[in-house]
């Protein structure tokens, strides 16, 4: 009997190191991906816009093409800018968890839905990069599925560290879901 309860032990400890070895794999590349936007991709992007801009001063042209090719141009800019944000958030890397949290309520709050937000947590308190990504993605998935499928209103995160304890509760007024399936 104590040798099936080691085995058993084993093998969630295992399961256990699968599960983290594939998500920090995952952050690894999110980071190598969102670097390499960020770095080069969007780096292209604005110096292509720097030579257009040049080129049509220096020549003053002036064409609806090219206004055309500027818009398109500062939209990639854009958008290539907002993927990066999303695969490694620069607010959470640049100031930690707490600020990262309260941005992410502040930018899932609509017309449809209120995020609010809470800790007793200084702002100033940063955890290692690793525990604040995996627990940033956790509440931002959290927060998708409040969107997709509660119908909620209103949704609240509170914050909260005690003795070495890391404690995050959500709430939020949707419809809930049947525990027993």
């Amino acid at each position: 009997m104590k040798q099936k309860i080691r085995r058993k032990d084993i093998k969630q400890k295992i399961l256990l190191n699968v599960i983290n070895s594939s998500i920090d794999s995952q952050e690894i590349e999110r980071k190598k991906i969102a670097s390499f936007l960020h770095d080069n991709v969007n780096s292209l992007l604005s110096s292509v816009g720097l030579h257009l801009n040049t080129f049509t001063a220096q020549n003053k042209i002036e064409s609806e093409e090219i206004k055309k090719a500027k818009v398109i141009l500062a939209e990639a800019h854009d958008l290539l800018r907002d993927i990066s944000h999303d695969l490694v958030p620069s607010l959470l890397v640049r100031f930690g968890l707490i600020y990262a949290l309260e941005d992410l309520c502040e930018r899932n709050s609509n017309n449809s839905i209120d995020f609010a937000f809470s800790s007793k947590i200084s702002t100033s308190k940063r955890y290692t990069e690793k525990f604040e990504m995996k627990i940033y993605f956790i509440v931002s998935e959290l927060f998708s599925n409040i969107i997709k499928h509660s119908n909620a209103t209103r949704a609240e995160i509170f914050l909260n560290e005690n003795q070495n304890t890391f404690t995050i509760k959500i709430h939020d007024d949707g419809i809930g879901f049947n525990a027993k399936k």
